[in-house]
């Protein structure tokens, strides 16, 4: 599952005389900014990137200048997730392995067939070379796809949980999977599936999954929820069931980005929503560096035509085509900025170094761990930061 600086070299009160003295045409022409791709010899930190008080015009000609020195600085885990319809994430884990603890690939699903019948479907997507050039980075790296319980009925949920053996035979297959194409374990998505319902019943499907996937050293991460809706009222995944499952999931990804996903505009992921997000999970800290604090690289662009994702491509265009002021809320501890096209009026929030430095920082002071949605939808400067 989600900006920066440097500042031009000549002074702005030269720009603004030089300015009154030409052409509109002229004037445009003065505004175009040239983006930068060689790498850079120091991180976005000590380059003065790192803002509240943001211009578009850095944010375009710097993005992709990233250090030369890649070295991880974010003491705890972190998991990036990559997805087959977005090429440049599987470059960004090549480039930034060393950075990662875990990858997982969204490529696989576990579908029912029949009573005590499972099978992992998607693995035409595996690109060995890839996850070899990944590993080649970082040695260490672990590569945990995701799973979808994907096209599973209520009565396919029922059954299982009412049978052992099938339980048995889901497990089985997973680690037949992961032993046959080399993966180190696997993310599961399932918890959201049943809308906070059979929350006993999960548990036991999980702890067993685990279990077994642990017994063959593989890991099993699970996917869930945030702890707190954005209404502010409890969510599916509560503390009562991370303490039941902290002791056999290796990692907790925790989806705290879409706060604000309906027509109104409005924030990712405040940063106070994310705290009170881990803390009601985990007030203790005996488990809690196995929550891996979500952070989205996408933004969203909010109108009265509804609300679309923004990937750094098209955050990119719009900041050359429409020149906004970025504002920075602190409430939330994010950047947005308006425009209007076609006569209609467009609300954008998108990642910026600030905000997610603030989020790492958030992560450092909580004990936690980081994972990404997703690696390749963001700008390649934020990993300077990791």
């Amino acid at each position: 599952m989600k900006s920066m600086l440097i500042f031009l070299l000549y002074a702005s009160s030269v720009c603004w005389q030089v300015g009154a003295t030409l052409s509109k045409t002229d004037a445009k022409k003065l505004q175009k900014v040239e983006a930068q791709s060689s790498p850079a010899e120091l991180s976005v930190l000590d380059r003065g990137l790192v803002v509240a008080d943001v211009q578009w015009k850095d944010i375009v000609k710097e993005e992709r200048r990233y250090c030369a020195h890649i070295k991880k600085t974010f003491e705890g885990p972190v998991l990036g997730y990559i997805t087959p319809w977005n090429a440049h994430g599987y470059d960004i884990a090549k480039q930034f392995g060393s950075k990662l603890s875990s990858v997982s690939p969204v490529w696989l699903q576990l579908r029912r067939r029949a009573p005590g019948t499972f099978d992992v479907t998607g693995l035409h997507d595996h690109d060995a070379g890839w996850v070899k050039a990944v590993r080649k980075s970082n040695k260490k790296v672990r590569m945990v796809p995701r799973v979808l319980f994907d096209g599973w009925s209520y009565q396919d949920y029922m059954s299982v949980f009412g049978s052992e053996d099938e339980i048995e035979e889901l497990s089985g297959e997973l680690v037949d999977v992961a032993k046959t194409e080399g993966f180190d374990g696997f993310t599961l998505e399932l918890w959201s599936q049943l809308g906070g319902n059979k929350r006993k019943e999960l548990i036991h499907l999980v702890k067993h999954i685990c279990e077994t996937l642990n017994a063959k050293k593989l890991d099993c991460i699970l996917v869930i929820p945030p702890a707190v809706t954005s209404a502010g009222t409890p969510g599916m995944f509560g503390r009562e069931e991370f303490e039941e499952l902290a002791p056999v999931v290796d990692g907790f990804s925790l989806m705290t980005y879409d706060y604000s996903s309906g027509p109104r505009a409005g924030p990712s992921s405040p940063l106070s929503w994310i705290r009170d997000c881990v803390l009601q999970l985990a007030p203790n800290t005996q488990w809690r560096q196995k929550i891996l604090l979500g952070m989205n690289l996408y933004g969203l662009d909010f109108s009265s035509h509804g609300t679309e994702p923004v990937l750094g491509g098209r955050y990119i265009e719009i900041l050359r085509e429409q020149r906004p002021k970025i504002l920075w809320d602190e409430y939330s501890a994010e950047h947005h900025f308006s425009y209007k096209s076609s006569a209609v009026k467009h609300v954008v929030y998108y990642p910026s170094l600030k905000s997610i430095h603030m989020r790492i920082s958030l992560a450092t002071e909580l004990g936690t761990g980081i994972s990404l949605w997703e690696m390749g939808q963001g700008l390649d400067y934020f990993y300077d930061l990791l």
